[in-house]
């Protein structure tokens, strides 16, 4: 799935609410977009793809460590450094720094896609301050989607269209006023692996 795509389709929403016709396809869709935006403003993160290598500028988070968004593959990476603040980048040669995750794996879990960068040997540590900036080129995103997520696109997308039915988002009536429909516990349990705040650098 590309960069923007949703996080599940139209057909996997209809087997999952049971749903044979063709009548609200558009909003199932609608409802599956808002789902996964929802979910990478909650997480801090997105879970698709490019395959296109580009470049994005990050401040180092310490003299030994800095967090880059999420990118799949060492295909066409490239890092640089602005030493001085002044807009002038040196590459560094892979023996430069280390990846992590260290073999895709957090938490036990295998698939991660690399987010930290760490300097190495003679490139002692990054140069950081006010002005101090790293640039890395690389293909952004998750190589796919993990299970977890999926699931709690589905989960929340299949809240979403019933809201439909729930005006002003009142699910229902219980025994203390109004029920608001919120985000599904279940689905928020499935993604807190992956929120980023959640995640511990060291």
């Amino acid at each position: 799935m590309a960069l923007g795509d949703s996080y599940a389709t139209v057909p996997e929403l209809k087997a999952r609410m049971d749903v044979e016709d063709a009548v609200d396809d558009v909003r199932l869709g609608e409802a599956l977009a808002t789902a996964s935006r929802e979910i990478e403003a909650w997480c801090g993160r997105q879970f698709n793809k490019t395959t296109d290598a580009s470049a994005r500028l990050f401040a180092p988070d310490s003299t030994v460590l800095v967090v880059v968004d999420d990118f799949h593959t060492t295909a066409g990476l490239q890092i640089a450094v602005d030493a001085t603040g002044l807009g002038s980048f040196a590459s560094w040669p892979p023996s430069a720094y280390r990846l992590e995750p260290l073999n895709g794996m957090v938490g036990g879990q295998p698939g991660w896609p690399y987010y930290r960068i760490r300097p190495l040997g003679g490139y002692g540590a990054f140069w950081w301050g006010v002005d101090g900036l790293i640039r890395v080129t690389a293909q952004w995103g998750w190589d796919a989607v993990p299970g977890p997520v999926k699931e709690a696109c589905l989960i929340m997308a299949a809240e979403s269209f019933k809201l439909g039915d729930a005006p002003f988002g009142v699910a229902g009536f219980g025994e203390f006023g109004p029920v608001r429909v919120r985000m599904n516990s279940l689905a928020e349990q499935k993604l807190a692996p992956y929120r980023r705040d959640a995640i511990l650098v060291n």
